[in-house]
């Protein structure tokens, strides 16, 4: 069809078909079905002249004429189609999110809430197989969550979480399993509660079934220091070469935090006027903490080579927790295996030796309160908690038959 000559724009009536016709412009030529209804005017395009045939044309203008005669508006006709076909498109591309994606997704929203550690949790959980490592000529072994990495969500059913719990429990350890189920159980709740993957996966997916299926994990039998371990283990300890490393196991176990805490503390976190350290935890966000004597003697010594007190000699990040070289002074002291968490445990259980109160071993260490009075009425200061502190730190020395420095004295250079 060709527009008539000194035209910019044309209309051509179907012989045909009633109220069909085709409006021709410089640049575009559609078919439209046009008439009155009511006294008042209907237009509606129907496609391009160059995507359908003029039979496919003239079926839909009557396919049109049908719905008014039923007294069907077409337009509210092609809305609700439109808004059908739009659904389902979004269902099927719901449906094809993979684990993987979803996962992304969960962990670039959520990992601003999450301490370091909680964020390496979720990347080694969904660590892939194969890959080069950093420090070591082994490859990458798959993390706990990689089997699902390649299933959709909407694939997900009991059946198929069943077999890959009971794989993973054949070739982890429970308490590797027990962590990532509780990372898979979180990552399904935010799930539910996203606009824009709420409902693929079912809420009770994680039945009871396979909750019964993941291992009690308990701390381990005897992963703490005894009194009589004390003079043997610091021994060891005190003769690892690398400064950091040394100051940070004996920090370990003189203050009682947690591995993570103590590895992102940094100098502007130390207050050695006032013998405090400020420790950011996960149950109040930070608290303020005893630096006593011989701790502060240790951290006064270490080098200042950037922001972390504990910092690597080789990169400007804090150092790896010392796992392995501490295992190599258990070995030398002759000592069983006990965990970098099982010092942290040890100081709880030292403190009771000189009855230091529960609530003030608490506190230090960043517990939740165990009572009413603990959580709403207890709250020490930190010359009170200073004193206890002291004399559990003084107590801890005694038995490994270290002095004690005095903490009004000047501190000594114990750092070569």
């Amino acid at each position: 069809m060709k527009m008539p000559p000194g035209k910019r724009e044309a209309v051509l009536y179907d012989s045909k078909t009633n109220y069909l016709r085709v409006r021709l412009r410089e640049r575009k030529q559609v078919f439209e079905y046009y008439r009155k209804v009511n006294g008042k005017p209907l237009k509606l395009t129907i496609s391009e002249v160059s995507a359908i045939s003029i039979t496919e044309a003239r079926r839909e203008a009557e396919r049109i004429s049908g719905l008014i005669a039923q007294g069907i508006d077409p337009r509210e006709d092609r809305r609700r189609k439109a808004e059908e076909e739009e659904k389902a498109r979004g269902d099927r591309i719901r449906a094809s999110i993979s684990f993987a994606d979803a996962w992304e997704a969960y962990t670039q929203e959520r990992a601003w809430k999450w301490s370091e550690k909680h964020q390496r949790d979720h990347k080694d959980a969904m660590q892939a197989p194969g890959k080069k490592r950093k420090r070591s000529s082994k490859l990458t072994v798959a993390g706990p969550l990689w089997p699902l990495h390649d299933v959709a969500l909407s694939a997900l059913d009991t059946e198929r979480l069943e077999q890959w719990l009971d794989g993973e429990l054949q070739k982890n350890r429970p308490s590797v399993t027990a962590r990532a189920f509780r990372l898979l159980r979180a990552f399904f709740n935010w799930l539910d509660a996203h606009p824009n993957y709420s409902g693929i996966v079912a809420t009770d997916l994680l039945s009871a079934r396979i909750k019964d299926k993941i291992p009690r994990v308990q701390a381990k039998e005897g992963d703490a220091l005894q009194k009589d371990q004390l003079k043997p283990w610091f021994s060891a300890v005190r003769k690892i070469n690398e400064p950091s490393q040394r100051a940070f196991l004996q920090c370990l176990l003189l203050l009682g935090c947690r591995s993570n805490e103590l590895q992102s503390l940094k100098w502007e976190d130390v207050d050695f006027s006032w013998n405090a350290l400020t420790i950011h935890d996960k149950v109040e966000g930070e608290r303020t903490i005893p630096l006593p004597p011989y701790a502060k003697q240790l951290i006064t010594g270490l080098p200042r080579r950037n922001q972390w007190v504990f910092s690597s000699p080789r990169t400007d990040n804090p150092i790896s927790p010392p796992a392995r070289k501490h295992d190599q002074a258990l070995k030398a002291a002759c000592l069983p295996h006990i965990t970098l968490h099982g010092l942290r445990r040890s100081f709880g259980t030292l403190a009771e030796w000189i009855e230091a109160p529960v609530g003030v071993v608490a506190q230090i260490q960043g517990h939740k309160p165990s009572a009413i009075a603990e959580k709403h009425y207890r709250r020490r200061p930190i010359d009170l908690l200073g004193k206890w502190h002291n004399k559990i730190e003084a107590f801890i020395l005694e038995q490994a038959e270290i002095a004690q420095p005095d903490s009004d004295s000047k501190i000594m250079e114990v750092v070569k």
